[in-house]
């Protein structure tokens, strides 16, 4: 609950993952690579520092639309809880990675215009409905109570 919260503007490095694990929750792993650039005035050129890589994993419906809308290459900004991992390669040396679990991934707009595709909801028909009702006879507004035809007519 109090892990730091970090915000991350990269390059999706591969597709995401999307799997399903067995309690059915789904979840959608990639990796963003985070390139600093700075102005050196003596020379009046642009470089680039080292690539930060960051581990982002999206859970359920994040992961769902993650997969559904990210590519490789694509310029995201990532929210999440920043996470310091511990693991031995298959040499057995020791590394270390970060990764985010993400809160929110959006497409960074300072690269150009992006369209949201809003789900697709079942519309709602003007039709009436069909009822189990339809062509029963009239109710009391009031009671409730079915009233023969006659006494409507009346």
């Amino acid at each position: 609950m109090h892990e730091p919260q970090i915000t991350i503007t990269g390059n999706v490095a591969w597709p995401p993952r999307l799997r399903t694990l067995a309690g059915g929750t789904v979840v959608a792993d990639f990796r963003v690579a985070s390139t600093p650039r700075r102005f050196d005035k003596s020379t009046g050129t642009w470089s680039d520092l080292e690539t930060t890589w960051f581990g982002i994993t999206c859970w359920r419906g994040l992961a769902e639309n993650a997969a559904a809308s990210l590519k490789k290459g694509d310029r995201v900004v990532v929210t999440g809880s920043l996470v310091t991992r511990t693991w031995k390669n298959d040499a057995g040396e020791t590394r270390t990675g970060l990764e985010i679990d993400a809160a929110a991934v959006g497409m960074d707009l300072s690269r150009g215009p992006v369209t949201q595709e809003r789900p697709v909801r079942a519309e709602r028909s003007s039709e009436p409905l069909e009822s189990a009702w339809d062509g029963a006879p009239p109710a009391d507004p009031l009671t409730g109570e079915l009233v023969p035809e006659q006494a409507v007519a009346a």
